[in-house]
C-alpha cells in the first residue's frame, strides 16, 4: 500500500474549502477532477457536502445529499455559501449554493441527524462478486483525468470505447477506491457514489455528450463504520431504469465487503444525440 498524507491526497486538496465570512467558503476547482465541463460531478457533491461538514452549526451526520447541476462550474475560485435553515433536537436542515463570478452554478439540499440505537434492517443483500484482487484494473490512460482517481475493478458492465458493442443492459457491477488509496469519510463515500460511467455509454459502449442534471444520494452508515472501513474496496452497482428523449436515470448502490449498504443513490442525466 503507498501511504499517502491524508491533506496531501488529491481529493482533500480538491475539496478543500476556506472560511471566509459566517457560512461562507470559498474553494477553486481540481485539474485531477476535470471532466467533459467543468469538474467531475463526484467532486462538486463532495465539496458541497464538506462545506456542511466543517460548518461549526453542525450536529449529527449526513443522512441525505441533492444537488442540483443548475449550470457549468468555470475553472477557477468559487464561493458557497452553506445554510442551516432549521436545526430541532436532532435533525438539521441546510440550503447551499456555489457560486461563481455572482451567478449560481450550483444548489444542494443536505440533511443531517443524530442517530440513536433502534431496531434496524438491510433488506438490500449486497450482489455476489468475485474478490476485487483477482480482477484487473481498469486502465486509465486516455480517459477523462478524474477516472485516474480511482482503481475501478469490473466484474460486469464496463465501458471500452475502443470495443464498441451494444450491450443488452445498462448494469454495471465493479469494486472501486480512491487511487491512490485514501480512508473512506462522508465526502469521500459521497464522491464514489457518483463515478459511474454514464449509463448510456455502458448500454451502447459509446460516447455522447452528457451530464448530470439532479442528484440525490442516501447515506446508510456513519463515521465509525467508515473508520473500520478504512481505504477498503467498495462494492457498487448501477443500473438505468430508462433512457427518454435526452435524459436517462441511474440508480445505484455501494456496499462495503462484508456486505454492508453503505449508500443508495439516484439521478437524472441529460445526453444529447
Amino acid at each position: 500500500m503507498t501511504e499517502v498524507n491524508l491533506s496531501s491526497h488529491a481529493f482533500d486538496q480538491a475539496v478543500l474549502l476556506a472560511p471566509t465570512e459566517p457560512n461562507q467558503f470559498s474553494g477553486h476547482t481540481s485539474e485531477p477532477y476535470a471532466n467533459m465541463v467543468g469538474p467531475f460531478g463526484g467532486i462538486t457533491a463532495a465539496t458541497l457536502l464538506n462545506a456542511v461538514m466543517q460548518h461549526p452549526e453542525r450536529i449529527g451526520e449526513p443522512v441525505s445529499l441533492t444537488v442540483n447541476f443548475a449550470g457549468p462550474i468555470e475553472t477557477g475560485e468559487f464561493i458557497i455559501e452553506a445554510v442551516p435553515v432549521r436545526t430541532n433536537r436532532s435533525t438539521q436542515h441546510w440550503n447551499l449554493l456555489l457560486r461563481q463570478n455572482g451567478t449560481v452554478a450550483t444548489t444542494a439540499t443536505v440533511f443531517c441527524a443524530v442517530r440513536r440505537e433502534t431496531w434496524s434492517e438491510q433488506e438490500l443483500a449486497a450482489p455476489s462478486a468475485p474478490a476485487p484482487d483477482t480482477l484487473e484494473r481498469l486502465p486509465t490512460e486516455g480517459r477523462r483525468g478524474w477516472i485516474s482517481n480511482y482503481d475501478f475493478r469490473f466484474v460486469t458492465g464496463g465501458y471500452d470505447p475502443a470495443r464498441p458493442y451494444e450491450s443488452s443492459s445498462s448494469r454495471s457491477l465493479l469494486w472501486i477506491r480512491d487511487h491512490p488509496r485514501r480512508a473512506l469519510d462522508f465526502p469521500g463515500l459521497a464522491a464514489i457514489g457518483d463515478s459511474f460511467f454514464p449509463r448510456l455509454f455502458t448500454r451502447r459502449q459509446q460516447f455522447v455528450p452528457a451530464g448530470t442534471v439532479s442528484l440525490t444520494m442516501y447515506f446508510h452508515t456513519d463515521s465509525t463504520q467508515l473508520a473500520q472501513i478504512g481505504d477498503d474496496y467498495l462494492l457498487a452497482e448501477a443500473v438505468a431504469n430508462q433512457t427518454r428523449n435526452n435524459y436517462f436515470d441511474q440508480s445505484a448502490h455501494l456496499w462495503s465487503r462484508d456486505g454492508q449498504l453503505l449508500l443508495s443513490t439516484t439521478q437524472i442525466v441529460y445526453f444529447k444525440e
